[in-house]
């Protein structure tokens, strides 16, 4: 710039000024240096004041878009960041006013400057929106920055430092992608500014205005690091984030930080942002340290959290009050609810006498750790004359430690003996008098808070107040009832009609359910209202009731406005004047529930009369094979086919009890899952060999689509095989002969799938949506082609188990004879474990090595004898005794190795016996079994405690017996 920076432009010269070149940076640092400044406004150099020199030195070495206004005048100084924001108005700007530079918008960015000058306090704005002039055409754009005055060497203000960011690009992008963004923009709040400059790693004070001053306390800053005037902040958020910005020449910003002042005894809170300074060779000399106070806003903002937080806790207390009317279960409600919330040993509402000496308590609540006072009466001066004089004058008593605390120490022992080792007592005077008094015990010492206290003060008065309005809305209540003239309306519609049928009045529900304003109704003819219900059932009630004048009830089907049906209850009462009260409400749920009630009912009825006709079944073969095996001697061929018959008869029945004892322990969650990783191909497999000879039977074709690899799930291999060979032995029964089934997985992501289809007789729409459901039943027929128990038992022990994995089980139909598909859905297994069950199959049975002792004890001598004919059968030795005490004699004189006990017995059940024959030397050893109709788990686990070994249900598995004595044969 030459000649005058009144002649608004710029130039070379001969003369260079001496300016430092680390100084002024960036090629509009460049352009300072070789300006003859002693010309213009600004004067000389080296006359510049040191606050100009810093304060443009900042500006021309930030690499944010900065400006410096300097002068009464505002001349406008920048960086090369801001001349890239001028556009076509570069470099002709520099050195101008900003009401010539900036025209456009110095209307807006003058009085803003002319404002820090006057008042000292730096501000910053967001998302300014200014039309700017750029390259001959206005522009909309969008401004971030904040001004900071620069203090004077003569005192008062002679500049102000701009830092800023354009943000239109971005405003517009986000305008596009969503307005709803833009309309919640806005300024940010002004706020007192604050500016320092901190030079080198430890940050040592070059610059810091008046403001920044102010905060410090007037310590001296210039020339010291900053933390050696600033201590406290040595190992804080400050020093870690300066540290940072210096290491990486990154900005910063953090909001709300604490900084603690001389004298005050609250932290005070500051928005600061961090600037780094470089000089010409891009390395970073320095930081500006920039902001603004937000104490109060952060004050505002936790006050806030402290309202919402109390507002919450009173809102929680009003909605459980609200439904209560009774004083007691309001004061018993209360009680909990302060005593969980402040976590107190005991919390309890005591009300006085009218002589001011006695306690009544009926109620309170206790966490365990004291006694409940429920239903005791003390007497106030036991604890102390100190305590009552305090409560009586109304007063709140706050003792930390009754042993040590003066008011109470003489009467420690009165304490003690209700368990109270810290107290908070809140008395409740009325006309000034003690009426009521709110005590939190804790039975450790306790140093109360006082929020603690004002909120059980509070809560004393909210109590209060609702135990106060339950009696006044009782009494009101007992008034209504003697006048029968008002009738509590809050939570059904409540309607008066005169004799000449004017609806006189109707309530807020009744409008509701009326879906019509007031205006429409109240003051109308009911039948002009409601033209349908003329000569209805409700016509006939309400003239019934006028009549006789006895109240009566009606239900019935009422059409919204809205076309909605819904079901009212309507009872009518005989009203004043000849008139009549009508209640009604919306019962549409009970009725639905009502009738879903009597659906389950006559399902469960279907269930019922199947369940029968299938356990029937098996007995009629049964009781025939009986009675031929009674009629005489016959071959062995006709012996053995005789007992195949009986055997699989049943082992038919004890599959349909075993289905109703699952379905029973599943439901009511008392299963636990023996879960191991599965290979899912295993499981398809004993599935398929389980339910093979119904297959077989029926000559279905079992077409399979299975994954070539293994597709582990985590599981219990005897339920999840339980569940497909439901789903298969179901689409058997289901599917006509020379029917087909296919049996297919499909994995999803993380699950697998597995469908079973068949082309069977199908299911009609109402049936797939209840095919799981306990008591589901298709239309049945005398051969069951169409319905059974598969789908009553199997389907939902099925649902239940496959739940029970994580998993999800649907079924499909396109109707009757057009087959089903039922599709499993369980979590897949990612990660191959280390041990993977390779066979998932039983172990193959050992023959026997040796005979074996074995002793049978049952009362039932029927059971007791088929058993040990099994048992010789398979070469075994066989004792058989019925009685109890007859058995521990037999064992001690025989010394079975093996005994067979039912838990049953009449003279010592089975867990008594199996205990002595425990505690005899020639039984010690013996291998206990239990062989009981018992089958809860409870029952096993109290078997096993008795001494048993092994816990077998009726009918004993001859499988798993014959392996158990295997295994003891074994040498």
């Amino acid at each position: 710039m030459h000649d005058s920076i009144n002649d608004n432009s710029l130039g070379s010269s001969d003369e260079k000024v001496d300016v430092p070149p680390m100084l002024f940076g960036g090629k509009m640092g460049e352009l300072v240096r070789e300006t003859d400044w002693s010309s213009t406004a600004l004067g000389d150099y080296a006359t510049w004041p040191q606050s100009l020199r810093s304060s443009l030195s900042l500006v021309l070495n930030s690499k944010s878009i900065a400006a410096l206004y300097w002068g009464p005048e505002q001349w406008l100084l920048y960086n090369d960041a801001y001349s890239h924001a001028l556009g076509d108005r570069h470099p002709w700007a520099f050195g101008r006013p900003i009401r010539e530079a900036l025209s456009d918008i110095s209307p807006v960015l003058g009085p803003q400057v002319q404002q820090v000058l006057a008042t000292g306090q730096g501000f910053a704005l967001e998302n300014v929106q200014m039309t700017m002039r750029r390259y001959g055409k206005d522009e909309e754009t969008f401004w971030t920055y904040s001004f900071s005055p620069v203090q004077g060497e003569a005192g008062g203000f002679a500049g102000v430092v701009l830092l800023a960011t354009e943000r239109t690009q971005q405003i517009n992008a986000e305008r596009s992608a969503s307005q709803a963004y833009q309309r919640h923009q806005r300024s940010l709040d002004r706020m007192p500014g604050f500016m320092a400059i901190v030079k080198g790693p430890k940050h040592v004070f070059e610059y810091a205005n008046k403001t920044f001053g102010k905060i410090s306390g007037g310590r001296e800053l210039v020339g010291l690091p900053l933390f050696d005037v600033f201590p406290e902040l040595g190992h804080s958020r400050y020093r870690e984030i300066l540290d940072q910005v210096y290491a990486t020449g990154e900005p910063s910003s953090e909001d709300f930080m604490p900084f603690a002042i001389d004298g005050e005894e609250e932290s005070r809170y500051f928005n600061v942002h961090y600037e780094p300074v470089f000089d010409e060779g891009g390395q970073i000399t320095g930081i500006v340290l920039g902001g603004y106070e937000v104490t109060e806003q952060h004050r505002t903002t936790r006050d806030l959290q402290i309202l919402n937080a109390d507002l919450d806790l009173r809102l929680m207390l009003a909605d459980q009050l609200r439904p209560l009317a009774n004083a007691d279960e309001l004061i018993a409600t209360a009680s909990e609810f302060v005593g969980k919330h402040l976590e107190v040993a005991r919390a309890v509402y005591v009300t006085v006498d009218e002589s001011q000496e006695m306690l009544h308590i009926k109620h309170d609540w206790v966490n365990g750790a004291v006694p409940s006072l429920a239903g005791t009466v003390l007497k106030l001066d036991d604890f102390g004359l100190l305590p009552s004089a305090t409560l009586r004058a109304g007063q709140a008593l706050v003792i930390d430690d009754v042993t040590t605390d003066e008011r109470s120490s003489p009467h420690a022992e009165a304490y003690a003996a209700i368990g109270v080792r810290s107290c908070v007592a809140i008395p409740l005077l009325k006309a000034g008098k003690l009426r009521a008094i709110l005590n939190l015990h804790d039975s450790q010492p306790r140093c109360w808070a006082e929020h603690e206290v004002t909120f059980a003060e509070d809560m004393l008065d909210r109590t209060w107040g609702a135990v106060e309005s339950a009696r006044a809305q009782a009494e009101l209540r007992r008034e209504r009832d003697r006048s029968q003239a008002v009738f509590d309306t809050m939570t059904e519609g409540f309607a008066m009609l005169d004799h000449n049928w004017t609806v006189s009045y109707m309530n807020a529900e009744g409008l509701r359910i009326g879906n019509r304003p007031d205006e429409q109704i109240i003051g109308q003819n009911h039948w002009d209202v409601w033209p349908e219900y003329a000569g209805s059932e409700l016509e006939h009630l309400y003239r019934r009731v006028m009549q006789t004048r006895q109240p009566d009830t009606l239900e019935l089907r009422h059409a919204y406005v809205d076309g909605t049906v819904a079901w009212l209850e309507v009872r009518a009462y005989p009203g004043v004047d000849d008139g009549l009260s009508v209640f009604f409400r919306d019962v549409t749920s009970r009725k639905q529930a009502e009738e879903k009630l009597r659906d389950a009912d006559r399902r469960k009825d279907e269930f019922l009369a199947m369940l029968a006709h299938e356990l029937r079944n098996p007995l009629a073969p049964i009781g025939a094979a009986a009675e031929l095996l009674q009629m005489g001697k016959f071959d062995e061929a006709r012996v053995h086919q005789t007992s195949q018959i009986i055997g699989r008869q049943v082992e038919h029945m004890t599959g349909l009890v075993n289905d109703l004892l699952d379905v029973s322990r599943v439901t009511r969650g008392k299963v636990e899952l023996d879960t191991v990783p599965l290979d899912i191909n295993h499981i398809l497999a004993d599935a398929m060999e389980q339910v093979s000879p119904l297959v077989g039977a029926r000559k279905h074709r079992l077409m399979l689509d299975l994954p070539p690899n293994a597709v582990l799930v985590m599981g219990d291999k005897k339920r999840l095989v339980q569940v497909v060979a439901n789903l298969l032995t179901n689409a058997a029964k289901y599917t006509p002969e020379n029917g087909t089934i296919l049996l297919k997985t499909a994995m999803r992501e993380d699950r697998i799938h597995i469908e079973v289809t068949d082309n069977g007789i199908g299911m009609t729409s109402d049936l797939v949506e209840r095919a799981f459901d306990l008591f589901a039943q298709a239309e049945r027929t005398s051969d069951r082609s169409s319905g059974g128990l598969g789908l009553g038992l199997g389907l939902a022990l099925v649902k239940s188990l496959v739940e029970l994995h994580g998993g999800s089980v649907t079924c499909a139909s396109q109707g009757l004879g057009k087959g089903s598909t039922f599709t499993v859905c369980l979590p897949r297994l990612l990660e191959r474990p280390t041990h993977v069950d390779q066979l998932q199959g039983g172990e193959a049975l050992r023959s026997t090595h040796a005979p074996l002792r074995v002793m049978v004890v049952d009362d039932n001598v029927d059971a007791a004898v088929m058993l040990a004919m099994l048992l010789e059968a398979a070469g075994h030795e066989v004792l058989v005794e019925h009685g109890a005490y007859r058995a521990l004699e037999r064992a001690q004189a025989d010394k079975p190795q093996v005994c067979l006990i039912d838990i049953g017995l009449p003279e010592l059940d089975g867990n008594q016996v199996a205990q002595r024959l425990r505690n005899l030397p020639e039984t010690a050893n013996a291998v206990l079994i239990a062989v009981t109709g018992y089958g809860q788990e409870s029952d096993r686990k109290s078997a096993l405690a008795a001494g048993f070994d092994h816990h077998l249900v009726k009918p004993v598995d001859t499988k798993r017996l014959a392996a158990i004595l295997n295994e003891i044969a074994v040498p």
